[in-house]
């Protein structure tokens, strides 16, 4: 019995002996106690959590070299390697973690809309469901702040910017082409399908270095990555139809989109101001494959459409007006590849390639243009940990560019131009904790048209000020080329360029998002000319500078009213031009000093509806009164729109949709048209100049067939 008792005394202490404690402190970066880290061995059960002063204590029978893994909720995890015998009394602090939701967003100039994004302002949704957006992703964009209502236009015009200065990308890759053909006083649309897109990242200033060949603004189109069901898409319009369809196979899937729009029913119920010979007549197609890798997924995108119209417009210069025909057709090709190489590293890139022909004839003049673009890109990402990546890459830009022209005296004139642009970027994101973040990084292009290296450093840095808001501040510099317009008569140029700063605040609570933003942009070499319109013997400098300053304010809500969600912009704009042929410094006449848009919707349950409505309101544009002194020395009257639409859920798949564009019907002028002459008394006579399309219904009926209906808040709409 005593050697019994012996032996298992002997056995205890043993045991004892063998069992090592492990203790310590966790303190978080303000040397505040953490209560509940959870701290352990790891393969073991061994571990404890830690108490309210931070302290921890447990055992283990572990020998040798171990591993210690301390976390806890919205801090980094952090990992100790050691002798066991070491972890005694150890003081350690935890870091937090940048990544999650509440940690600060570097967000100046940038408007995301993605369901992926912290912070979005707009639903890919929101693009078929605002009234004035018409189905048009640019429609909705238009609904922002910065942007500039030139109705009669259909582009976006970003910060007392002209059109040509915001570029579009899809996949991270150039468009080159990317609205819809058309001529003086119709708005042209965007070419491309908003269902195939499921994220819109809209940068109004401050934009990565990533980007270039953009002065204002730079706007992104991420396609469906992966599509979660195989469905087909019918629509029924007043104006025409399309047909899609997505299928899945493995690891692979198609979507393809097809559309007819012929406008001659329309014209026919509703009376239009031009003189239609042919109307407006459009077959578009669009198709996007994509294969997912072990760790990576490749997309290829590609889109075509044809337009062919002509008409007879109204011209106080002319009594029988300007007869103007278009014939276009454009071809596009994105592909693009993304993988994670490890756990550190990612590479992505692609290529696309543009093909646009234009037969254009005003009068007896004839003009045929072919434009050829093709712009690659390799990215490289390097993850150093949650606080510091590194981004570089480079990418090329090719076009080429011709045009033939002939009149009654002019027989095949041909001229145009090559384009080469070489360019290399990084860029590094560092988070100090999550209240303090800074991207910064360099640009750097070479012109072998200009023979020319430009350099844009670009500069964003954000502070969380409070659990739901923000101070950012960013500053670039930003280059571009001039348009075909301007090259294909003259390359002997060089780059335009402009200074972004940009000061932002954002408040974003559950359902809704504040944002104001104050900016400065100087222009400076914008391209100079002596002639009413470009041609042959017109002399360019790049003697010309301006600058645009203002306010913009973005509020939504969607929570605090059941079932209804509202959104209000508001821009206050400052701007001044000497470019082109201006005689002197100006107000552009595309720019507003005042923009406004108000867009609501409603979903009314008992009814399956929702009902919406967006109203704009845009104070005058300056134009040239030939009776009076002075460059731009008039206003036209305010803008004001308001326009409603109606869906109707017949069925979980089934949607009546109903819109119509100005439905007051506002009579907007965009500004007048005096004649080359003056009459007996000396007078220029004039005409007002209002958007053809000034109001436009739209009706259609969507059918969506798939292994899913649409619920109660038209997503699939």
């Amino acid at each position: 019995m005593k050697s019994l008792l012996s032996c298992l005394l002997l056995l205890l202490t043993l045991t004892l002996q063998a069992q090592t404690t492990i203790s310590g402190t966790v303190i978080d970066q303000n040397k505040q106690p953490v209560l509940g880290a959870n701290v352990y061995l790891k393969g073991t059960y061994d571990g404890a959590s830690t108490l309210d002063n931070g302290r921890f204590s447990f055992t283990s029978t572990a020998t040798g070299t171990q591993t210690l893994i301390i976390s806890f909720l919205s801090y980094e995890t952090k990992t100790l390697v050691n002798n066991i015998n070491q972890f005694k009394d150890l003081k350690i602090t935890l870091r937090e973690d940048v990544n999650t939701l509440d940690a600060v967003v570097i967000s100046a100039g940038t408007f995301a809309a993605g369901d992926n994004s912290k912070v979005s302002v707009l639903k890919p949704l929101d693009v078929v469901t605002t009234a004035s957006a018409l189905g048009d992703f640019v429609g909705a964009l238009q609904t922002l702040p910065g942007t500039t209502t030139v109705a009669e236009d259909g582009r976006l015009f970003v910060r007392g910017g002209e059109a040509e200065e915001t570029q579009i990308f899809i996949d991270g890759i150039r468009v080159f082409t990317p609205y819809s053909p058309t001529t003086n006083n119709v708005p042209t649309r965007g070419r491309y399908s908003p269902f195939l897109f499921d994220g819109i990242t809209f940068s109004t200033g401050g934009y990565s270095a990533e980007y270039g060949q953009a002065l204002s603004s730079v706007l992104e189109l991420n396609t469906i990555h992966q599509p979660d069901q195989e469905k087909t898409d019918i629509g029924i319009m007043s104006v025409g139809a399309n047909l899609g369809n997505t299928q899945i196979w493995g690891k692979n899937s198609l979507s393809v989109n097809a559309s007819y729009i012929n406008l001659a029913p329309y014209l026919e119920l509703f009376e239009d101001r031009n003189d239609w010979k042919k109307p407006f007549e459009t077959l578009s197609g669009e198709a996007v494959f994509r294969h997912k890798t072990n760790n990576g997924l490749l997309k290829l995108y590609s889109a075509f459409d044809t337009t062919d119209f002509s008409l007879v417009q109204d011209d106080i210069n002319y009594s029988n007006g300007i007869p103007f025909g278009l014939n276009n057709n454009n071809l596009y090709f994105n592909g693009s590849y993304k993988e994670a190489l490890n756990n550190n590293w990612t590479i992505s890139g692609g290529i696309s390639y543009t093909f646009a022909n234009a037969k254009t004839e005003v009068f007896e003049s004839k003009i045929k243009s072919t434009q050829n673009s093709v712009h690659a890109k390799v990215k490289l990402k390097y993850r150093f940990n949650n606080r510091f990546k590194l981004n570089f890459g480079v990418e090329q830009f090719t076009t080429q560019f011709t045009e033939n022209y002939n009149d009654e005296t002019i027989t095949n004139v041909n001229y145009g131009y090559n384009n080469n642009l070489s360019a290399a970027f990084t860029e590094a994101d560092v988070f100090f904790s999550k209240k303090i973040a800074l991207k910064a990084g360099f640009r750097a292009e070479y012109s072998a048209l200009f023979d020319a290296v430009n350099v844009s450093p670009r500069l964003s840095l954000a502070y969380k000020t409070g659990s739901k808001s923000q101070l950012s501040l960013a500053y670039g510099r930003f280059f571009q080329q001039p348009n075909s317009d301007i090259l294909k008569f003259n390359q002997d140029l060089q780059a335009q360029q402009a200074q972004h700063y940009i000061l932002n605040y954002q408040y974003n609570a559950d359902g809704k998002i504040f944002r104001a933003e104050t900016y400065y942009k100087q222009y400076s070499d914008l391209v100079k000319y002596d002639s009413d319109f470009t041609s042959f013997d017109t002399d360019f400098n790049n003697s010309g500078d301006g600058f645009a300053k203002g306010i913009d304010l973005f509020f939504r809500d969607n929570k605090s009213i059941k079932n209804i969600d509202y959104w209000v912009s508001y821009s206050l704009l400052d701007t001044q031009r000497d470019y082109e042929n201006y005689a002197n410094a100006a107000q552009p006449n595309f720019a507003n000093t005042h923009n406004l848009s108000v867009v609501g919707k409603y979903w009314i349950d008992n009814l399956k509806s929702q009902v919406g409505l967006s109203y704009n309101f845009a104070s005058g544009r300056s134009y040239t009164d030939p009776n009076q002194e002075g460059f731009l020395n008039q206003k036209t009257k305010s803008y004001n729109s308001l326009s409603l639409n109606w869906a109707y859920l017949l069925s979980p798949q089934k949607i009546l949709y109903f819109s119509v564009n100005n439905a007051l019907g506002f009579n907007n002028i965009n500004g007048y048209q005096y004649a080359n002459t003056p009459d007996l008394n000396g007078q220029f006579n004039s005409r007002a100049l209002r958007p053809a399309a000034d109001q436009f219904f739209f009706v259609g009926f969507f059918w969506t067939i798939s292994e899913k209906g649409t619920d109660n808040q038209l997503d699939n709409l």
